[in-house]
């Protein structure tokens, strides 16, 4: 995103510099451990499948510095879960400071609700994320509610447009290049019902230790193949000089 194409990235710092004091830890915990776990889960799996790409910055539960009156007032924590593209992944950060990342705001965001959140998240925060972020993509999920899951994409005249579910009830992450859907099964010990990324072909985008672990088992699988190759080759040998032997003993069977 280019500062001078988007008034919203122009920060109304006053001069000489922008303050360099800020917090980046409210020393508040999300709403409960299964959110926590919903949050890692899309951090790691989309580091995951994009291990071998150094432009990318994904992160959850930070702070999104944009503006000297949010600073002032202290009223914003940052998404559960965002991510911003075309980025040196390798740059150290605390938080998200907008007027430090050449005024990049988040392409992605989700936001992971609440009973006493839901109104925010898809209220306030949606027009943030809509009018001043410029976000591209927009999701917002309860993890305690497999039903909750809604999208927005960011249209040509700049307005949020609702997503519409696939017949899996998927939505499209047209930034990311991947689906948000559900998927039931253990994580950290807790099973529930979690919000997953898919790649094109609907393939479930794996957590680190899922990849190891499919990775461990194809080596199993090839090692297995790789003995009973050779088990059945001894057998047609061991077959082979048993005939041999009999022609040797019988030479009239030539």
């Amino acid at each position: 995103m280019n500062i001078e194409n988007n008034p919203a990235a122009v920060v109304d710092w006053q001069p000489p510099m922008p303050p360099t004091d800020l917090i980046f830890d409210d020393g508040e915990s999300l709403e409960s451990n299964r959110h926590r776990i919903a949050m890692n889960v899309l951090i790691r799996s989309l580091q995951q499948a994009w291990a071998d790409r150094n432009d990318f910055f994904t992160g959850g539960n930070m702070f999104i510095y944009y503006s000297s009156a949010q600073v002032r007032n202290r009223d914003f924590r940052g998404p559960d879960f965002f991510a911003v593209l075309n980025v040196d992944v390798n740059n150290s950060r605390q938080g998200w400071v907008v007027w430090e990342e050449n005024g990049r705001y988040p392409d992605v965001i989700v936001e992971l609700m609440s009973p006493s959140t839901a109104a925010i998240d898809k209220g306030f925060k949606k027009d943030l994320y809509e009018q001043i972020f410029r976000t591209s993509d927009y999701f917002v999920y309860d993890p305690f509610d497999p039903n909750s899951l809604q999208g927005w994409h960011l249209d040509d005249n700049q307005q949020y447009q609702l997503l519409t579910p696939n017949d899996r009830g998927w939505l499209w992450c047209k930034r990311l290049g991947f689906w948000l859907g559900i998927w039931e099964g253990t994580i950290d010990r807790e099973t529930a019902i979690w919000l997953r990324f898919y790649d094109v072909a609907g393939n479930l985008v794996l957590l680190p230790e899922e990849a190891a672990a499919v990775q461990a088992q194809a080596a199993i699988t090839q090692a297995e193949i790789a003995v009973t190759q050779a088990q059945a080759t001894a057998e047609r040998t061991a077959r082979l000089e048993a005939r041999l032997r009999e022609l040797g003993e019988n030479p009239e069977m030539l």
